[in-house]
């Protein structure tokens, strides 16, 4: 199985893969409402805006690993819109390191930083960018969404 077939869940319920999104630049973020990282939400928000008609997806994976998040999906959902107007997919709440990690992120986590360094997840607002030949980079939390190395990945794995 291929990171693009793992399944995960919707806010509502269904199950879905990456799959679903074949073709695109994926950017996978763990996000969490109440981090001093949330305003990322608007710089990622962004990102979509100025490139999603060009083939990139952002894609948000709730997370309470690090106690940030909010209770409930509807609270989340609430938030993205009313305070970031968020429109990228917000997916169910997965765990990013541990026993109980989701399988996605077991495969996302294989993938080094800049600096040579794979395995946990440091905190909220990890990005990982999924090109459309299945490619991952990994971007550290404090590393902005629209930092010039995010930007020239994004730009590296989309039609120009």
């Amino acid at each position: 199985m291929g990171i693009r077939d793992i399944p995960f869940m919707t806010m509502d319920g269904k199950e879905i893969s990456l799959a679903a999104f074949e073709g695109k630049a994926l950017l996978i973020v763990n996000v969490a409402s109440r981090c001093g990282l949330a305003p990322q939400y608007a710089t990622l928000e962004k990102l979509q805006e100025q490139y999603g008609e060009r083939g990139l997806q952002v894609l948000g994976f709730p997370s309470n690993q690090f106690l940030q998040e909010l209770g409930s999906n509807d609270a989340i959902i609430e938030l993205c819109s009313a305070k970031y107007g968020i429109t990228f997919p917000i997916f169910d709440r997965v765990r990013v390191n541990g026993r109980h990690e989701h399988p996605l992120y077991t495969e996302l986590k294989k993938t080094a930083d800049a600096d040579g360094k794979a395995g946990k997840v440091q905190w909220n607002f990890e990005k990982f960018l999924v090109t459309p030949s299945g490619t991952v980079q990994r971007f550290r939390p404090r590393t902005v969404p629209d930092a010039p190395a995010v930007l020239a990945a994004i730009e590296a794995s989309l039609p120009a």
